[in-house]
């Protein structure tokens, strides 16, 4: 009760925003500055911090890796560690994180990073040998320590490192290998994005100007309803990452050959293998999201379909499958305010909880809001450990997309903050398998508010947008999987790939889920290169499973407002528990294929909503079956 009378007094976004905040990030929490010197304070704590727990736990003793008491002691001494060190660069290696991501171009900034990450993994190195001893303890000890009521709260954590040990090297080889990663594979990673992010290409704008724009702006102004518009970024948009395609093409042969090489010495027997591990998810439980999205690909297929139809042409052109859909007059733009206005009611109304977490988010200024050169492109919501804020990054350009993805974030930030108030810092994370559960779930509560009270023309306009979402994050998402299945296999047997190769590949994965209604127009072989999640590894599965499970939260919650105790309780949960079992315990078994299926039947239905209004507003006549 005392907190929903907090919430109820806390004043809404908008009566804070009259006093004109500016819309970047708050970074004080952490630092004053790129060259406050608390830096170098908090680096000599955290260097006495670890050999504080060296001095106490390493060396030849190894009683607590026997005594449930002992490991106990260990492992709250080894998260109030991870609480002053995070990742072993402390808020300094957040701090820069942050910093490049808001201005990818400044050498200074990524020089200073550089030295932070470099201490990290000093500190990491130095720290390896607990996590090491903990996961070789051995298996008839592992069942007694596991039994004993003392290590309750860790008993999941430690599961996850006994799930690793047959993929672990020797302490030396793991820190080779550590040390390596910021070279072999961070670097290359983040390259591409980085040269992409200084791109400031003059494109078309709807009062017929010409302007420049950041190249991470793009993707939104390809949504645009006026062709000519559209078609201008687009040509843009291919020019850059055309330019950019050979330095991409060794970027990501090197990433291939860096996946290689780790499974051969970790004993992965597929590429995908530890991304499921580092998941907490059996691989069978993706195999079957997989499988069962691919053979449901007719669904964007019909939606493509349609969208062609509306637009009258034969084909979309790649870059027009994201086009916002109008039907009459210029489409809706939102401003930032406005946007913020609508996820704080709709969060508020579903959780009082949710509407003052979102309403801390704003007033704090841990949203950093408008697109610019430099600056980092797409959407994240960053978090780093128990005592640092959450940072959320947006592109706000004004259309509906923008709006969703600021309560998508913002799911993301109060699956932090719900995490914060009931775990450890050892479980204080979330698996890739449920972090785009929360996200999903505000996403498509919002657009359903944008559905209340709307004539048919509004409801088809927003049901073809939140259409597009989905396809976007099942479909595609799958497709981009199958497409990196491919890549990965392809490598192994072939080695270097092309540039051409890449492509054809791309469009041949890209082409499966979209059907003959979108061309793969020329310049789409290269747009792999400004995807920067093949770079994280299969990443992009979770997207689909994320909306898919929060579907069925979303439709537990709407016939019981009650349940949304049952979601908090699993926003809370972080790592203390497996996804699957998290959500067996909410009646939802992620095992079974036929799960998936319910998620890919609502959106099916509404495929065939979308399809009656359209034929009752006259826009079409008939939909040839897939």
């Amino acid at each position: 009760m005392a907190l929903h009378e907090q919430v109820s007094q806390a004043p809404a976004p908008q009566e804070q925003r009259q006093s004109g905040p500016q819309l970047t990030w708050d970074l004080s929490p952490l630092f004053d500055g790129d060259n406050d010197p608390r830096i170098a304070i908090e680096r000599g704590e955290i260097e006495a911090a670890s050999q504080d727990f060296i001095g106490k736990w390493g060396g030849d003793r190894t009683d607590y890796l026997r005594d449930p008491d002992l490991l106990r002691q260990a492992l709250d001494d080894y998260a109030g560690f991870l609480s002053k060190s995070g990742n072993g660069g402390g808020s300094a290696q957040y701090y820069f994180q942050l910093r490049a991501a808001q201005n990818q171009s400044d050498p200074d900034i990524k020089a200073k990073k550089d030295m932070i990450d470099d201490f990290a993994i000093g500190i990491q190195d130095s720290m390896r040998f607990f996590r090491i001893n903990i996961a070789q303890i051995p298996l008839e000890i592992q069942q007694e320590l596991i039994a004993s009521p003392a290590l309750q709260e860790y008993q999941h954590w430690l599961g996850g490192r006994w799930a690793e040990v047959s993929h672990l090297l020797s302490e030396g080889e793991e820190n080779i290998l550590a040390r390596l990663e910021l070279g072999a594979y961070e670097d290359w990673m983040s390259m591409t994005s980085k040269l992409l992010s200084r791109k400031t290409p003059i494109t078309l704008d709807a009062d017929g100007r010409r302007r420049k724009k950041p190249f991470t702006s793009l993707g939104g102004v390809m949504r645009s309803p006026d062709k000519a518009v559209r078609d201008d970024a687009a040509r843009a948009f291919n020019q850059v990452v055309e330019i950019n395609s050979d330095v991409a093409e060794h970027e990501l042969n090197a990433i291939l050959r860096h996946r290689k090489d780790i499974d051969h010495f970790r004993n992965f027997d597929r590429p995908d293998a530890q991304r499921h591990l580092q998941d907490d998810v059996d691989s069978t439980v993706v195999d079957a999201l997989v499988a069962a999205v691919t053979k449901r690909f007719d669904i964007a297929k019909r939606f493509y379909q349609l969208k062609a139809k509306l637009l009258g042409v034969p084909q979309l052109e790649y870059h027009e499958r994201n086009v916002e859909m109008i039907f009459g007059g210029k489409g809706r733009t939102y401003t930032y305010e406005e946007a913020v206005d609508l996820v704080h009611s709709v969060m508020g109304e579903l959780d009082p909880e949710f509407g003052e977490i979102f309403t801390r988010f704003v007033q704090n200024r841990q949203l950093d809001v408008f697109p610019r050169q430099g600056k980092t492109g797409g959407a994240f919501c960053a978090y780093d450990r128990l005592t640092t804020p959450t940072y959320i990054l947006l592109n706000h350009t004004g259309i509906l997309n923008d709006v969703t993805t600021l309560a998508h974030e913002s799911g993301h930030g109060i699956n932090n903050e719900l995490m914060r108030n009931r775990q450890n810092e050892l479980n204080f994370a979330t698996s890739t398998a449920t972090a785009e559960v929360a996200s999903t779930f505000m996403e498509d509560f919002v657009l359903q508010r944008l559905l209340d009270g709307v004539d048919d023309r509004q409801r088809m306009e927003i049901l073809m947008e939140k259409l597009n979402d989905e396809i976007g994050a099942i479909p595609r998402q799958v497709a981009c999987y199958r497409f990196e299945q491919a890549l990965h296999g392809k490598y192994r047997e072939k080695g270097y790939l092309s540039k051409s190769e890449i492509g054809a590949l791309f469009q041949e994965h890209m082409a499966a889920y979209m059907g003959d209604a979108v061309e793969q127009s020329k310049g789409s072989e290269n747009w792999w290169v400004a995807w920067p999640h093949i770079r994280y590894y299969f990443y992009v599965s979770t997207y689909a499973s994320g909306l898919l499970i929060s579907k069925s939260l979303q439709r537990m919650v709407k016939q019981d407002p009650g349940r949304i105790a049952d979601v908090k309780e699993f926003l809370s949960a972080g790592t203390s528990e497996s996804p699957q079992d998290i959500f067996a315990r909410l009646g939802i078994d992620i095992s079974d294929p036929k799960f998936w299926d319910q998620g890919l039947d609502e959106i099916e239905a509404e495929m065939a909503e979308v399809e009656a209004l359209a034929r009752k507003l006259g826009k079409i006549d008939n939909i040839e079956p897939i």
